[in-house]
């Protein structure tokens, strides 16, 4: 089944999260799921009084679904805000782009319903990832990358370990 077709369900169950929302400082309960391996993994934002440590409910679905051994999203709701739609932040938008395709669906709605639905590259256009640090790994063991002004410059020279004996 296509990952759009479970938006429904993906809706409903970041809706159900969200009434789970420990949200005592900032009362902006947010709800959110996520479609990995043909299962749905629902979380909640959980805050804290240190508000660093506060987590998002699209990062916890997230973990969820990486927990159960799932490593690819293909489809993310949320559920949040009180007279419109909140998008996810952008925290969760390069958290998202770890583990899901840009192409994949996301939909955002208020709990009145209204929604936006869109797709992650939308959300985080020229993001960087996981195929850049491999890019770069790349060029690195084959012993040459490019400096600040595009020259070429060997990986020992990079890493500062060449000795130029003077």
């Amino acid at each position: 089944m296509k990952p759009e077709k479970r938006m429904p369900a993906l809706l409903r169950a970041a809706a159900r999260a969200r009434k789970n929302a420990y949200a005592p400082y900032s009362g902006f309960a947010v709800g959110a799921a996520v479609l990995a391996g043909g299962r749905i993994f629902a979380a909640t934002n959980v805050e804290n009084s240190a508000y660093p440590l506060s987590v998002c409910a699209e990062r916890n679905a997230v973990a969820a679904a990486v927990s159960a051994g799932k490593k690819r999203i293909d489809a993310i709701a949320i559920v949040g805000g009180s007279s419109r739609p909140a998008a996810p932040c952008g925290g969760c938008r390069q958290v998202l782009s770890e583990f899901a395709a840009a192409d994949t669906p996301v939909v955002y709605a208020a709990p009145n319903g209204q929604s936006v639905t869109t797709t992650l590259e939308a959300l985080l256009p020229a993001s960087f990832g996981p195929r850049d640090l491999l890019r770069a790994a790349a060029a690195e063991s084959k012993g040459t990358m490019r400096g600040p002004l595009g020259s070429l410059r060997s990986a020992a020279r990079v890493r500062g370990t060449r000795r130029s004996g003077r």
